[in-house]
């Protein structure tokens, strides 16, 4: 391309002047994260308690991870424009959480996985709108939202992707305390809050959609040398490039990809296994912590992988989660087992699990439970390359359609016995934090250390 200049890896760029609206569209975008946050964390602690939620979450997660790669797939190849995708996005997401504030406490939910005898017509017909209106259109709606959001800032900051990527990703774990403290102070009103969620959803992805758009194609700040940046001694020692830029079939080829797919697996798995986990104890104090520092954490542990690199505080990260299923594992097993178990069980039932080992438990997993996304997503731009490193990022993201599946199990699991299923939680968490050390950039020989 004319005017395009390569570094020492021949990577193209076409410096340009920055937008003064880049800020703004940076903002927006971690403002839509935030509104659809309610979708995955506000209904895993609030209504999965009714045993047809956690039918619906599993279901959701799947729809989210992997209903957006085609729209994806399409914006960035310019076929399908950021406005449409978000202006969908935003009105499925909205859709979602009404249809969530219709079916709370109704019954409607437990229709879904009901045994004892037919459901009656109403039950059975708000069942299928929750799974049509909050799993499906809802699901569909979120990862639109968290695609495509993501792909914008990606490439409006080519300089630090990961690192923003990071902080608006981190608005989807930490946007829905608001809803819990709410739902906390008041538990009537949780069908009133998901309606408000909703609103503000439509509302917020709607401003988005006007605003958001994609660079030129290799767009690159002119305010930042790109040669310079690609020599960079201090980056390269904690982030080192791939050794060509990969393409979604040449990667799906290495060992790599399906490795950090089981990572995301795992740890996804007991992310969503945790928000259920923690209110089910009744404590809406611990449960906040847990997802305001399952957001705040992502952004925390991108600014330390720049300086001690990505693969040792991901695997600190990995650690920290399975330290914090074993935290409360213990404080589960000190609590009174037999109203844990029954609190569980019973649609709506809190327990009177409290203390030391709960909070504990609560920051050492919030800390390790939402910051490998980012992380993940950055070390597939040091494995494979910065040029096709969405589309095969969406490939491994789309993975947590079956860490949707092993959270729900742990969770019906738990009902019954909460602290195996929390040392089984710690167990997969442990997996990964032993096997990320372990993880190589495909094409280098394995005589070279990393």
């Amino acid at each position: 391309m004319e005017n395009a200049i390569k570094d020492w890896r021949g990577r193209s760029y076409l410096p340009g002047p920055v937008p003064p609206d880049r800020t703004r569209m940076f903002r927006l975008a971690l403002a839509s994260m935030a509104v659809i946050s309610p979708l995955q964390y506000g209904f895993a602690a609030l209504l999965t308690r009714e045993s047809g939620g956690l039918t619906l979450l599993a279901v959701w997660i799947a729809c989210q991870a992997v209903g957006a790669l085609p729209a994806l797939h399409f914006v960035r190849r310019r076929r399908l424009s950021v406005r449409a995708s978000l202006a969908a996005g935003g009105v499925l997401s909205g859709l979602g959480l009404a249809t969530a504030a219709l079916t709370a406490g109704s019954g409607a939910l437990n229709a879904l996985t009901s045994d004892a005898g037919a459901p009656n017509a109403l039950a059975s017909t708000g069942g299928l709108l929750a799974l049509i209106g909050y799993a499906l259109l809802g699901g569909l709606g979120a990862g639109l939202v968290y695609g495509v959001c993501g792909e914008v800032v990606s490439s409006w900051y080519p300089e630090r992707p990961a690192a923003r990527v990071g902080l608006i990703t981190g608005a989807f774990g930490y946007g829905a305390v608001p809803l819990l403290l709410w739902a906390g102070i008041a538990p009537g009103a949780t069908p009133a809050a998901f309606l408000v969620c909703a609103a503000l959803a439509v509302a917020v992805v709607a401003t988005a959609a006007r605003h958001l758009r994609l660079p030129p194609p290799l767009w690159w700040p002119d305010d930042v040398d790109p040669r310079g940046h690609a020599l960079d001694a201090a980056r390269l020692r904690t982030s080192p490039e791939a050794v060509k830029q990969f393409g979604l079939a040449q990667a799906l080829r290495t060992r790599a990809l399906p490795a950090l797919a089981l990572l995301l697996i795992c740890a996804g798995a007991v992310s969503v296994f945790d928000v259920i986990v923690v209110a089910a104890t009744g404590s809406w104090g611990a449960l906040a912590l847990l997802v305001a520092l399952n957001g705040a954490g992502r952004s925390a542990a991108m600014r330390a992988a720049e300086l001690f690199g990505r693969r040792r505080v991901l695997a600190a990260v990995f650690s920290s989660l399975a330290l914090g299923q074993v935290l409360l594992a213990m404080a589960v097993q000190n609590g009174p087992a037999a109203e844990t178990a029954a609190g569980m069980a019973a649609a709506g039932g809190v327990t009177a699990v409290s203390g030391p080992l709960l909070w504990l438990g609560a920051v050492a997993a919030g800390l390790g439970s939402g910051a490998f996304y980012p992380l993940l997503a950055s070390l597939v731009r040091e494995l494979f390359g910065a040029e096709r490193a969405t589309e095969i990022h969406a490939v491994v993201y789309s993975a947590k359609a079956v860490a949707g599946i092993v959270a729900v199990t742990l969770a019906f699991t738990a009902l019954t016995a909460p602290g195996p299923a929390l040392l089984a939680a710690a167990a997969l968490a442990a997996l990964p934090a032993l096997a990320t050390p372990r993880l190589r950039i495909p094409g280098l020989p394995a005589t070279i250390p990393l």
